[in-house]
């Protein structure tokens, strides 16, 4: 099923990135496909599972790739909630989050927020000040522990 997922994938992308006129009816039938594909779950929603300290490694000093990675991540799918300021946007600024919150908090946050928003009394505390829940964005463990190289270097870590 995620062979079939992955074809209609790189099916889209060849189809958007090649050369010529585009036509609407080929985006419209690649945009089906994958639609399809979700509801016949075959391209399911990335959801995290509880993350603990111990899964952690945090480098020292920060890792610059990580880092790139974390700021695109954070460009396309963090940004329009969350600023990088103590400033509250729709969620909360993202200054200092890695000195208030432990890394595996933060990332269970990324990862699994209905857990979170289940469980963990801070989640729930935040969720009452911004009265707005966070979307599952799909992010994958790696990917949230890229974001979390991006807040540490944000907070000023070195």
């Amino acid at each position: 099923m995620k062979k079939i997922a992955f074809v209609i994938l790189v099916a889209l992308c060849i189809g958007a990135c090649s050369s010529g006129a585009s036509d609407s009816t080929e985006s419209s039938e690649g945009q089906e496909a994958l639609e399809k594909a979700m509801k016949d779950g075959e391209a399911k929603e990335v959801h995290g599972s509880q993350i603990s300290e111990a899964d952690i490694k945090l480098t020292n000093p920060l890792d610059q790739g990580m880092i790139t990675s974390g700021q695109s991540i954070y460009d396309t799918k963090c940004s329009a909630c969350h600023k990088l300021t103590d400033e509250k946007l729709v969620g909360p600024g993202w200054k200092d989050v890695t000195k208030r919150r432990q890394p595996a908090w933060i990332m269970n946050m990324i990862t699994n927020v209905e857990m979170m928003l289940e469980k963990d009394p801070e989640a729930q505390k935040m969720l009452e000040q911004c009265l707005v829940r966070m979307p599952n964005q799909n992010v994958t463990q790696a990917d949230a522990r890229n974001l979390l190289e991006f807040m540490r270097q944000n907070d000023g870590e070195k």
